[in-house]
């Protein structure tokens, strides 16, 4: 009898560690984040001028704060939730600073894997246009592109997510207009679209009203592996838009009302497991129905990116913008050393970075 007891003892207990082993497995508790600063000076005009690059982010001289960000992931079985908190300059930028709350907040939102091949997401999520993303931690080079700086930087509304294949992948979102976080006041709502293939990405964006802001892009996102060392990232959109009005009706961004559009290159080549060598270049320029002579840019930005110890990233950057109109309004209080109006900016940058 006391061996039969033994046993059934030992049995009930494989069975209720098996129990707590799988319930381990299907609940998960993640934190990450990054926090990032960085010094910059102008090599082609006074540090003092107030000119910065017609770009988001990393737009002041001397040493200055990028973002902290903490991220928060829970996943119980099939379902979970992520909240993304942020603080700094560049978080403010992000999030529009609007109150207490847009001011910190960054992404939140709850997801569901209904099944192997679809998930649905409901909250606020960064966006899907573009080569690059909010956190500097992802993007090889410090400064943001214009391609970046000019569409949304996050949504709020639903989307869900469809593996086709294992090649093929398809989004399909509804979501507040362009950049509006809070709540939709104006009865109109935003309509998204990304179809993926082996990496490369075609994303579609609509606003359904004038008051929207954004109005329509189509956005291609993509990049190949040239060598083992060498990878070439593509950005290319276009953009349009109906005319933007304010609360008086006043017609707002009159100089560039219709839309923008540009390309944008990013060959990074890899010399050792801890240096990498990256280059963007990027054409930007704005369009209008009535054909106007408007502003557009030529940039040039190269990275160094150096890892130690896997966690901080140090990045020296070089970066060169030139305009065609030197009063198109994309720069402000842009000039040379000497004092004179200019039309290129240039400015080396050094940013440190570290991922936890």
């Amino acid at each position: 009898m006391k061996k039969i007891f033994t046993l059934t003892l030992l049995a009930m207990s494989v069975v209720l560690t098996a129990q707590e082993t799988e319930e381990t497995k299907e609940k998960s508790f993640t934190v990450s984040g990054s926090v990032d600063a960085y010094f910059q000076t102008y090599i082609s005009a006074p540090d003092d001028v107030g000119a910065s690059f017609g770009t988001a982010f990393a737009d002041q001289t001397g040493f200055a704060l990028g973002m902290g960000n903490i991220i928060a992931s829970y996943e119980s079985g099939k379902v979970g939730a992520v909240l993304d908190l942020v603080t700094g300059p560049r978080g403010a930028a992000a999030t529009f600073n609007s109150d207490i709350v847009d001011g910190i907040v960054n992404q939140a939102y709850v997801y569901w894997n209904v099944s192997e091949n679809t998930t649905l997401t409901m909250g606020r999520f960064n966006t899907y246009l573009g080569y690059e993303v909010i956190a500097p931690a992802a993007n090889f080079n410090y400064s943001t592109s214009y391609l970046f700086s000019s569409g949304p930087f996050s949504h709020m509304g639903l989307k869900a997510d469809f593996a086709l294949s294992d090649d093929f992948s398809l989004m399909l979102a509804v979501m507040n207009p362009w950049d509006t976080n809070n709540t939709s006041t104006t009865g109109e709502y935003s309509f998204g679209a990304q179809l993926g293939y082996k990496g490369q990405y075609l994303n579609l964006y609509y606003d359904s009203g004038a008051n929207s802001g954004l109005g329509f892009e189509v956005d291609y996102t993509g990049g190949f592996d040239v060598s083992d060392n060498f990878f070439l990232g593509i950005n290319a959109a276009y953009q349009t838009t109906s005319y933007v009005f304010d609360d008086n009706g006043d017609v707002l961004n009159d100089d560039f009302k219709n839309g923008f559009y540009g390309a944008a290159l990013y060959p990074q080549y890899t010399l050792s497991e801890d240096f990498a060598l990256g280059l963007r270049g990027e054409f930007f320029g704005y369009h209008a129905e009535e054909g106007e002579d408007l502003p557009s840019v030529i940039g040039a930005t190269l990275t160094g990116s150096y890892t130690v110890d896997s966690n901080l990233i140090i990045k020296p950057e070089f970066r060169l913008d030139s305009l065609t109109d030197a009063d198109g309004g994309i720069y402000g209080n842009v000039v040379d050393n000497d004092g004179l109006a200019a039309s290129s900016l240039s400015a080396f940058t050094l940013a440190a970075i570290y991922t936890f």
